[in-house]
């Protein structure tokens, strides 16, 4: 790793443990990767906060035989088509979809997307997962 720099950190025993016990339920290595996750985590969340573009996965879950269901989604995705970058659409059963869309652009406007995915009558869930587009990380 190009410019390491050790430092120290100082915890308590209990709060130490805590975090090896993590660590090891997480299957990391060492501590020091896993702070490295802890501060990039960070980093991304504050991206969200400042306007950044940003990037995330929509999860969308439906019945596809809804009345009209479907055509509001497709609606909605092409009000919203400068954000989204990719979409899969999976048959999960015979009456159930999974969507799965990537996505990219200002965080409001992201938020807003999958607040509007879900808010519509017959999606059974939707769920944000926010990231990164790893520009400003290291």
């Amino acid at each position: 790793m190009a410019n390491l720099i050790r430092f120290g950190v100082s915890l308590e025993q209990k709060l130490l443990q805590g975090f090896d016990s993590l660590l090891k339920e997480k299957k990391y290595s060492n501590r020091s990767e896993a702070i490295r996750d802890l501060i990039r985590e960070s980093l991304v969340k504050q991206e969200w906060l400042v306007g950044k573009d940003v990037a995330g996965a929509i999860t969308l879950v439906y019945d596809h035989h809804k009345r009209d269901l479907v055509n509001k989604i497709l609606d909605i995705q092409h009000d919203f088509g400068n954000l989204i970058i990719s979409l899969q659409h999976i048959h999960i059963d015979h009456n159930n979809c999974l969507e799965l869309l990537a996505v990219k652009g200002a965080p409001q406007k992201v938020q807003n997307l999958s607040d509007t995915l879900r808010s519509v009558k017959g999606v059974r869930h939707c769920a944000l997962s926010m990231s990164t587009t790893g520009r400003d990380l290291v």
